[in-house]
């Protein structure tokens, strides 16, 4: 039975700020390396055994994946980290202060910019494109594909591909596998693994440094979840 695991990162210290990150580079808080530490702790005691492991190019997602199999004893595997994995580009929002955000724009628009599926936040300004685009860790990246703003839409064009590619390969493959990600990219796939409707996505939380483990049959369909 295909086993998919699916972690998003623990407190970071932006979510810890309450701030909107995106793209942001930043790292776990303590609270999140407890998180981390934690779950990986209940793997080993589980006695989940990971073949192979997928991050994003963010520090707080690489982070958890260490912290996860560090504290489980399987550091050894295999871990890709990918761009396609990345939390949402939340582009002008990036850095703000949510409870701000909500003073200036509305408290609905700005739940409607977090939660729904395909409307955008307010685009970036080009610089920071700029600076992501000369960042070595997207130098591959043509600029016409690198974002400036994302919705949930186009966050999960991103990251079906490199399900299809890559994750569903290894599950295939009879590989139990991790998936370390974030929020958004993981609401993404969770979306795409369990059809759920556009306009019922926006109800979907996902908890913070906790592994939600899926059964899957040989389609690669879900048979059953659960948090450890």
């Amino acid at each position: 039975m295909p086993t998919l695991i699916l972690c998003r990162h623990g407190q970071s210290e932006w979510n810890k700020k309450n701030l909107f990150t995106g793209w942001a580079d930043v790292e776990l808080s303590e609270q999140g390396y407890d998180e981390a530490r934690t779950s990986g702790k209940k793997l080993l005691d589980q006695g989940i055994e990971i073949d192979v492991a997928y991050t994003s190019l963010l520090t707080r997602a690489i982070e958890t994946t260490y912290l996860l199999l560090k504290y489980s004893h399987q550091l050894w595997i295999p871990v890709y980290k990918h761009w396609r994995l990345n939390e949402r580009h939340y582009g002008g929002l990036q850095g703000k202060n949510k409870d701000e955000a909500r003073e200036e724009y509305g408290e609905e628009q700005v739940h409607i910019w977090r939660r729904s599926f395909d409307t955008k936040p307010p685009e970036a300004q080009e610089s920071l494109r700029e600076e992501y685009l000369n960042d070595r860790r997207y130098a591959m990246l043509d600029r016409r594909i690198m974002p400036v703003s994302e919705s949930l839409k186009d966050t999960m064009e991103r990251v079906i591909p490199f399900w299809i590619d890559h994750v569903s390969i290894s599950l295939l493959n009879n590989q139990t596998t991790l998936v370390s990600a974030h929020g958004n990219s993981l609401r993404a796939l969770i979306k795409y693994l369990e059809d759920v409707p556009d306009d019922e996505i926006s109800q979907l939380e996902i908890k913070t440094g906790a592994p939600l483990v899926y059964e899957l049959d040989n389609d690669l369909n879900v048979i059953n979840k659960y948090y450890l």
